[in-house]
């Protein structure tokens, strides 16, 4: 039953990871080449590391704070650093499509 859950984790996390994926290379603008994998993305690699800090604290049977900590990190950086590649697309005046809502003028 606990290989089950851990094979589902891994299973989800490799899927958001391959959507964020497919994110980058369909959108066709740079806004929203940086959402898709910047949300997507995220998920996938929380989800696999928190399968692996399941399986080394059952395996080991200590808890494992380093996939723990990874996770945080991950959270809280991949949120700032797509804001700021945003502000610093936005100050250099990157194209958008003319259909996108919300332009920035």
């Amino acid at each position: 039953m606990f290989e089950i859950l851990l094979a589902l984790l891994i299973i989800v996390g490799a899927s958001f990871t391959l959507i964020g994926s497919f994110g980058l290379f369909k959108l066709p603008d740079f806004f929203m080449r940086l959402h898709g994998p910047t949300k997507a993305t995220t998920l996938g690699v929380g989800a696999i590391l928190i399968a692996s800090a399941l399986y080394f604290s059952f395996e080991k049977d200590t808890l494992s704070l380093h996939e723990i900590l990874i996770t945080l990190f991950l959270f809280i950086t991949a949120p700032v650093s797509a804001h700021l590649m945003a502000k610093a697309a936005i100050h250099i005046k990157v194209k958008q499509l003319k259909k996108t809502q919300n332009r920035i003028e």
